[in-house]
Order: C-alpha cells, then sequence, then structure tokens
C-alpha cells in the first residue's frame, strides 16, 4: 500500500471560509457578505466579515504549511476580490493578493491548485439574475480567462466550480446557502444548467489562456454508497444507488457529473424530471463536455447499501452509537475507497480528493496544545482505505485535507472545526493541532506509516 511518488498532500480552504477584510481593498460585496446580513441566517449571526483575516495574515498561513510539510494546497480566488462589479473594471489590489500569495507558495514548494468559483458570488451579478441570467456562463468565462492570464505562469491545477450541486441545491433550491433562494425546481434545473455551461466556457477560457501546461477539473460533492458486504449483489446495488435518480434533481450524482463527463443527462433523472429539466439548446451539451485532466471529490458522507430480494438498493441503518461528527455526520472512512472505486469505474479520469475531514470538538488545552485524536484516526482510516482504491487501480492523484484551519462553515458559522489548525476567533491565534504534527509525518512516509 503506498501512494504514487508525485502524490499531492495538500490541505484546502475558500476565500470567504477564511480570508475576511469583506470591504478591503476595493473588494465589492458577494451573495454571502449580502446573506450573512440577513437576521437567522447564519448560526448565531456569524459573518465572513473577518473570518480567520487570511487576507491579513497570510504569510503567517503559508510558513504553517510549510511547517506542517504540504506539497499541495487548494485555495479559492475570490470573484468579487478581483472584479467587484462581476465583470468590467479590473481591482489590481485584489489580484496582486493572490500574485503575492501563490509566489509565496511556490517559494515554499506548495503547489497551488486554484478554484474559481467557491459559492461567493458577486452581488452586482446576482442582481442581474445571477445564474438564471443566460449570460451568466460568459461573465463567469470572462473571469475566468483574466485570473488565469495573471496567474497561469505559476499555477498548474485548475477547479472551475466547487460543488455545483451544493450552491444550487442549498442555495437556489433549499435556500439555507448564499443567496437563500427556494425558486421552483425549473428554475433551480436552470440554474444548474447555466452553471454547468459556466463550467465548460471556463474550461475552453483556461486553456486558450494559459501561459503555461495546465490542469483542467471541476469539484463535485459526492455522498458515497457502501456496499453491506463484498458481494457481487450488494456491489451491484451500492453502484446502482449511487448514481440513481433523485426527486428534485439537486443531489443525484450522474445529474451533474454524466454533462460533465459524457455529454448529457442520464436518461432515467430526465423522465424523472420531464416537466422541469432545463431546455438544452444545440451546442450546450459539447460545451459543457469539455476534456477534464482531472475530477476532484468532496467526499464526507455514507450511506450503507445491501441488494433487496429483487436485487434493488436498500439502505442499512447504523448500529447504535456508530461514530459521528459533531456536524453529526457518520464516520465512514470506507468511503474513501468505494467512492474512488465506484466513481473510477464510471468515469475513468484522474482523480483527486480535493475535500475530506470531520468537525470535532476542539479546543486549546492548559498543556498550550489541541489534541484531536478523533481526526487522526478518521484520516488515517481513510487514507489507508484511499491508497487501497490506488491499489486496485484508481488513478487517484491527491489528497486535500479540509481544512487547512478552523473557519466560517457556511450557515453554520464558527460552530464547526474543520481545521488542522486551531483558530483562536477572538484573538485570531493559530495552534498546530495534533492532527497537523501527525499529518506531517504521513507526508514525510508518502503515506508508508498508515495503518494496514
Amino acid at each position: 500500500m503506498a501512494f504514487r511518488n508525485d502524490f499531492a498532500w495538500g490541505a484546502a480552504t475558500a476565500a470567504y471560509q477564511i480570508e475576511g477584510a469583506h470591504e478591503a481593498d476595493g473588494k465589492g460585496p458577494s451573495v454571502w457578505d449580502m446573506f450573512c446580513r440577513r437576521p437567522g441566517a447564519v448560526r448565531n449571526g456569524d459573518t465572513g466579515n473577518v473570518a480567520c483575516d487570511h487576507y491579513g495574515r497570510w504569510q503567517d498561513d503559508v510558513a504553517l504549511m510549510r511547517e506542517m510539510g504540504l506539497n499541495a494546497y487548494r485555495l479559492s480566488i475570490s470573484w468579487p476580490r478581483v472584479l467587484p462589479e462581476g465583470r468590467g473594471t479590473v481591482n489590481e489590489r485584489g489580484l496582486a493578493f493572490y500574485e503575492r500569495l501563490i509566489d509565496a507558495l511556490r517559494d515554499a514548494n506548495i503547489e497551488p491548485m486554484v478554484t474559481l468559483f467557491h459559492w461567493d458570488y458577486p452581488y452586482a451579478l446576482y442582481r442581474r439574475g445571477g445564474w438564471l441570467n443566460p449570460d451568466s456562463p460568459r461573465w463567469f468565462a470572462d473571469y475566468a480567462r483574466l485570473v488565469v492570464e495573471r496567474l497561469s505562469d505559476r499555477v498548474r491545477d485548475w477547479v472551475t466550480l466547487n460543488e455545483p450541486q451544493v450552491f444550487i441545491g442549498d442555495g437556489h433550491h433549499g435556500g439555507k446557502h448564499a443567496p437563500g433562494l427556494r425558486l421552483p425546481l425549473d428554475e433551480v434545473l436552470l440554474a444548474g444548467h447555466n452553471a454547468l455551461l459556466g463550467h465548460g466556457l471556463a474550461a475552453q477560457a483556461i486553456r486558450a489562456a494559459a501561459r503555461s501546461p495546465v490542469n483542467v477539473g471541476i469539484a463535485m460533492a459526492v455522498s458515497v454508497k457502501i456496499p453491506a458486504s463484498d458481494s457481487a449483489a450488494d456491489v451491484s446495488a451500492a453502484r446502482q444507488a449511487l448514481f440513481a435518480a433523485q426527486p428534485g434533481g439537486c443531489w443525484c450524482n450522474g445529474w451533474w457529473l454524466d454533462p460533465v463527463a459524457h455529454g448529457r443527462y442520464p436518461e432515467e433523472s430526465l423522465r424523472l424530471h420531464e416537466a422541469t429539466a432545463p431546455r438544452v439548446a444545440p451546442g450546450d451539451m459539447e460545451t459543457i463536455a469539455q476534456p477534464l485532466d482531472f475530477v476532484g471529490y468532496n467526499i464526507y458522507t455514507a450511506e450503507h447499501i445491501r441488494a433487496g430480494a429483487d436485487g434493488q438498493p436498500v439502505s442499512v441503518p447504523r448500529a447504535p452509537g456508530h461514530p459521528h461528527s459533531l456536524f453529526n455526520w457518520p464516520i465512514d472512512p470506507e468511503n474513501l475507497y468505494w467512492g474512488p472505486k465506484l466513481l473510477y469505474e464510471t468515469y475513468p479520469v484522474p482523480l483527486h480528493i480535493t475535500e475530506n475531514g470531520m468537525s470535532n470538538i476542539d479546543w486549546v488545552s492548559v498543556d498550550g496544545a489541541c489534541h484531536d485524536p478523533q481526526r487522526i484516526d478518521m484520516t488515517a482510516r481513510s487514507l489507508a482505505a484511499l491508497s487501497r482504491a490506488a491499489d486496485d487501480g484508481v488513478d487517484v492523484r491527491g489528497y486535500y485535507h479540509w481544512s487547512l484551519m478552523d473557519n466560517f462553515e457556511w450557515a453554520e458559522g464558527y460552530h464547526q472545526r474543520f481545521g488542522l489548525v486551531h483558530v483562536d476567533y477572538a484573538t485570531l491565534k493559530r495552534t498546530p493541532k495534533d492532527s497537523a504534527k501527525w499529518y506531517r509525518q504521513v507526508i514525510a512516509t508518502n503515506g508508508a506509516n498508515l495503518p494496514r
């Protein structure tokens, strides 16, 4: 059990969750800036106005990454920090921040993976219809081109969108994320279609504008299905459940992956949503299905599946007392075996685990350290499972732990702590947790010290 010699050992963050400086140096507002002003929208009334003040403390944070031994770091660009109105006049001070950050990463021998959109949509463009506006894919592609023209001499790996099913499903259908909409399903799926068109146009723009060789991908949220046993029937049932059509469309894995990988929406889902599916114009699917150099999978949760008497998937309840995180998400480390394995069989594209981690009850102890043995145990088991997937032939290129540091966890505010580094939000002091020191040893041995 070993990872490839050039394996990317990283951690991940997102701009709105760590940067703060919400009005500094010409930045424009995002939908998350506005959503956080809505009473009751975010736990405790928390906002990302300050967050971890990464904008002011980025040099210290890069030093922490170097100390941790990371050789990769996934960050996102704040679209309204670069283009305060979403398009038009460029905010040079905003772009300069990312140039300084990426230069420092490269000086530290840390390879940046840049996500162009991690949910902080420019509020100015939202007021023009956001993802429902037919021009929105082009707006996104124009922004992508600008960033790539400026940074692609130093950035190789690019992610267009992070989790379209979440920012569409929770932001435009469920209303619990920005922009906080509860649209009818036909408009939800139209917004999703435009986001996928934005991905395709952005992928074209990245390749056209790149100043050096690039890898282009997209990051998808996946709730994995784990077979209850290794029997062929249970594995087949888990595979079927992983790609099954879901009422509402947003949470069907195939609804988002099939267009990107195969240039079509799944037939079963189209039948289920016959009255609400978006109208697909000529050329749309060809635009969406740009060749991918990798797919990023964000994996946290799983469901256990067995084959019923008719071979159809049946959900298997967990035993009482099954371990869970502070978020109340069940701990299922085997999701990093079965997820990559079943996904790679269907979409045989090199993959990165672009997010994986757990929220834990972490604090700095009287000894000055932050002890998080549960995170270490979960991550060790998960990485061992991922290593087995690689042994089975899955082309897995990297792992990015979520998250580098505790941060603003969207509608949960600062209640959930996912970080390898503890952040005291009163003082903004960083304290590497035991998991950060443990992860350094994993990286140093290229995973050889993981449980077998």
